[in-house]
């Protein structure tokens, strides 16, 4: 029997040798995943108004970016999960619920509806990785930040910024607002108002429009009566596509109005064709023939969905977000997701989409975007070649500064 001193002694080696073995596993080359996968949801309206610029092709950006990866994280397979929230926050939420719940889903992306995203930011803080890529409200960065969420793509302040400054510069001094009437909408025109007349511009009317409505005869009359300089459409997808549709045979245009596009995408401008679209001007991140590494991604992408159309802004935000969460798993060591939150925040995002930009404390990410030009039908190539650039607008330019955030968990640097 060892005597006393000699017992202690024996003790207290074997608990610094389990202190030291707990800490090494604790540390990030330990994967601390206890499910049987690492699930990622992919949540937009895959067959409504707006699942042209979204919905299956961000599917197929998502596979792409995890088959990148190599289907594999801290030695855990990595599943998709795929959910239409059919523009209904209430749907979304449950699906999202579920998924976090039932599923065990880390990470959910997409969205493409400013109030479904809302709603699932709320209920999973910190429960799992939100990254919105096509939903626009601004609020999502502001007052309805959460610790691990994230905005990928565009905003409404941004739009604004970039749309709304132009025009009014360019002469165009009252406008018209036809306004999709729920929150991103709404976001869009306080944002446009915000930077329309401080400016020096005017207000003259605005018309709101519930998101499945297909005429627009009504409120581009009304457009048409009030003798607005710009009607701006402050809506997106299919609703975006029968505004301008419609401005067009109402004569708007040849009137001498412009129409202003804010949440637009390529595959607008593909159903409008170049006759109608020529001329608008419209802000993005991401256009497919930008660049070599872009065309790159698009020829993959194509072969991915077996089509000979081009990815949206959107498409090319999922494949960025669903990269740069995976690869933040892999830094922290585990799927939790406050720590792979740090790790988004930390670690710079290196892709065709991103190059070397940052996220900020509020969850925004700091990337630069384009003023794209329609081209007019001579000037195109061929199919998908469409925009033309007009001016590219670094981050710090168009983005609102982190110092006038209002997100409860953001300090300005």
């Amino acid at each position: 029997m060892l005597p006393g001193h000699r017992v202690r002694k024996v003790l207290r080696r074997a608990l610094v040798s389990f202190a030291l073995a707990s800490s090494a596993l604790s540390g990030p080359a330990f994967a601390q995943i206890a499910k049987d996968a690492v699930r990622i949801g992919v949540l937009n309206d895959q067959s409504g108004p707006y699942a042209d610029p979204q919905g299956p092709g961000s599917v197929a950006s998502a596979r792409l970016a995890i088959r990148d990866f190599g289907g594999k994280v801290l030695g855990k397979p990595v599943e998709l999960l795929v959910g239409d929230h059919q523009n209904k926050a209430d749907i979304g939420a449950s699906i999202a619920r579920r998924w976090i719940d039932v599923d065990g889903v880390g990470a959910i992306v997409d969205f493409g509806n400013s109030a479904v995203s809302l709603a699932v930011q709320d209920l999973a803080k910190n429960k799992a990785v939100i990254i919105n890529v096509s939903s626009v409200t601004d609020r999502l960065f502001g007052d309805a930040c959460s610790p691990t969420a994230f905005v990928w793509n565009y905003d409404s302040s941004t739009i604004a910024n970039a749309i709304g400054r132009a025009a009014v510069k360019a002469g165009g001094n009252t406008w018209f607002l036809i306004v999709a009437d729920y929150s991103f909408g709404q976001s869009l025109q306080q944002q446009i108002e915000r930077v329309v007349v401080p400016a020096g511009g005017k207000i003259v009317g605005v018309a709101r429009h519930p998101v499945a409505t297909t005429d627009f005869s009504a409120y581009l009359l009304q457009a048409q009566a009030s003798g607005a300089k710009v009607v701006a459409a402050l809506n997106a997808g299919d609703n975006t596509i029968n505004t301008i549709k419609q401005a067009g045979e109402f004569g708007l245009v040849e009137g001498g109005q412009k129409i202003a596009g804010t949440a637009f995408y390529i595959t607008n401008v593909h159903a409008l064709g170049l006759k109608t679209a020529q001329g608008l001007q419209f802000v993005v991140p991401f256009y497919w023939d930008q660049d070599d590494a872009s065309r790159a991604f698009t020829r993959r992408w194509r072969a991915e969905r077996g089509t000979d159309a081009a990815p949206s802004h959107l498409q090319a935000g999922v494949y960025s977000a669903v990269l740069a969460y995976l690869r933040a798993v892999e830094a922290a060591g585990t799927d939790d997701p406050v720590k792979v939150s740090e790790k988004l925040r930390e670690l710079p995002v290196n892709d065709f989409y991103a190059q070397g930009a940052k996220v900020r404390a509020d969850g925004r990410l700091m990337k630069g975007m384009t003023l794209y030009e329609v081209k007019t039908p001579a000037e195109s190539k061929g199919p998908w070649d469409y925009l033309k650039p007009v001016r590219a607008m670094p981050a710090d330019e168009i983005i609102r500064p982190l110092a006038e955030s209002n997100c409860p968990y953001a300090k300005a640097n």
